[in-house]
C-alpha cells in the first residue's frame, strides 16, 4: 500500500510533528508499505496528485493539521485519511467550542471565560478582569484557545500575573481562555476504535516534577515529567474516568482515535480539559504509551489507524 505521511508544516508544533511523522514512517516501512513522507508546504496538493497515495496518514499537529484544514483538502481530493473528520477537528482544536459542546452534553469541564482580541481592544474587556478573577479564584489558567501541546499556557497565581499571562496567550492566538485551576492528578485516556467498539486504553498519569506544571517543556523534554501507566487508581475511579473519556469522544464527534486529557481533583469526580484529534506519536507521547500498556505495539497501532481510515469513505465522518 502507498501511504503519504503528512508531517512538519509551519505551525508552532512543527518539531513535535516531525518527530511523530518520522516515527510513523518507520513503522509503516517496517510493515512493508511504500511511504511518501511529505513535509507539508505549498506543494502539498501537487505532491499528493503525483504520488496518488492509497491512504494519507496525518501526523500534523497544530494549525493546518488538527483544525480541519488539511482534512477538508483531503476530502476535496478524495483521499482516505487517518483520524477525525472536518467538523470534529474544528471543534476540538478550538477549546472554547469544545468546552461548550461538553457542557451541552452534560460533561463536566472547569469553569471558564473566553475573550478575543477585539473584546480587549474595542470593548474594554480588561475592566471585567476583577469580576472574572473573583468568580474563578486563584490560581487561574490562561491559555490560547487554538493551540496544542500545552503551548502558551500560563498559570496566574495572583491578579498581578494575569496581564502578562494574557499577553503571552494572545501571542499564540487571537482568542484566549481564563479557566479555573483545578488542583488534582493529570490524566490522559487514549481512545481507539476497534471492531468491537470504542476502546479506552489504560489511563496514563503525568506527574510533573515538584514545583512545575505539565506545560510544553514538561511534556516533551525527557526527565521533566514521570509517567505512570496504568495509573494507580481504584477500580471504580478507573471505570468512571474511562467512561467520561468515551462520552467526550462521542460528544465531540471524533473518529478513529483521540486522546482526552482530564484532571482528577482530590475531592470530586474527574473533569475534562480537552480532546486531541491527532495526539502526539513521539517516543514521549502519552497515546503510544497507553497503547503499549494495552499490548498494542507502535507498528500495530499504526496498522490499525490505517485500517480505520480505509473503513470509511473520505466524506463519511463529520
Amino acid at each position: 500500500m502507498r501511504v503519504a505521511v503528512l508531517k512538519g508544516g509551519n505551525s508552532l508544533e512543527r518539531q513535535v510533528s516531525l518527530r511523530s511523522g518520522g516515527r510513523v514512517q518507520d513503522a509503516l516501512e517496517s510493515l512493508g508499505h511504500e511511504v511518501d513522507s511529505i513535509d507539508v508546504g505549498v506543494d502539498l496538493v501537487e505532491r499528493l496528485k503525483v504520488g496518488k497515495p492509497d491512504v494519507v496518514f496525518i501526523a500534523l499537529h497544530g494549525r493546518g493539521g488538527e483544525d480541519g484544514t488539511v482534512q477538508e483538502m483531503l476530502e476535496i481530493l478524495g483521499y482516505p485519511y487517518t483520524g477525525s473528520g472536518v467538523q470534529a477537528s474544528i471543534r476540538c482544536m478550538d477549546k472554547v467550542l469544545a468546552k461548550y459542546a461538553l457542557i451541552d452534553a452534560g460533561i463536566t469541564t472547569p469553569d471558564f471565560f473566553a475573550f478575543n482580541e477585539t473584546a480587549f481592544s474595542d470593548l474594554g474587556a480588561a475592566k471585567t478582569l476583577p469580576d472574572i478573577e473573583e468568580r474563578l479564584d486563584f490560581p487561574v489558567v490562561v491559555k490560547p484557545s487554538a493551540q496544542g501541546s500545552a503551548l502558551g499556557i500560563k498559570f496566574a497565581a495572583t491578579a498581578g500575573d494575569v496581564p502578562g499571562a494574557l499577553v503571552s496567550a494572545f501571542s499564540y492566538d487571537d482568542k484566549v481562555i481564563l479557566e479555573r485551576y483545578v488542583k488534582g492528578r493529570e490524566l490522559a485516556v487514549g481512545l481507539l476504535e476497534t471492531q468491537s467498539g470504542l476502546e479506552a486504553l489504560p489511563i496514563v498519569e503525568a506527574i510533573p516534577h515538584e514545583g512545575s506544571y505539565f506545560d510544553f517543556e514538561s511534556r516533551y523534554e525527557i526527565g521533566k515529567t514521570d509517567y505512570v501507566c496504568p495509573a494507580d487508581l481504584p477500580d471504580e475511579v478507573t471505570s468512571a474516568v474511562m467512561d467520561l473519556a468515551v462520552n467526550t469522544f462521542r460528544a465531540l464527534g471524533c473518529y478513529g482515535f483521540s486522546r482526552v486529557d482530564l484532571i482528577l481533583p482530590e475531592d470530586g469526580p474527574a473533569q475534562v480539559l480537552e480532546a486531541n484529534v491527532i495526539p502526539g506519536l513521539t517516543e514521549t507521547s502519552l497515546f503510544p504509551q497507553a497503547a503499549e500498556a494495552a499490548g498494542i505495539s507502535f507498528a500495530d497501532l499504526v496498522a490499525r489507524l490505517l485500517e480505520l481510515a480505509q473503513a470509511r469513505s473520505p466524506k463519511s465522518v463529520a
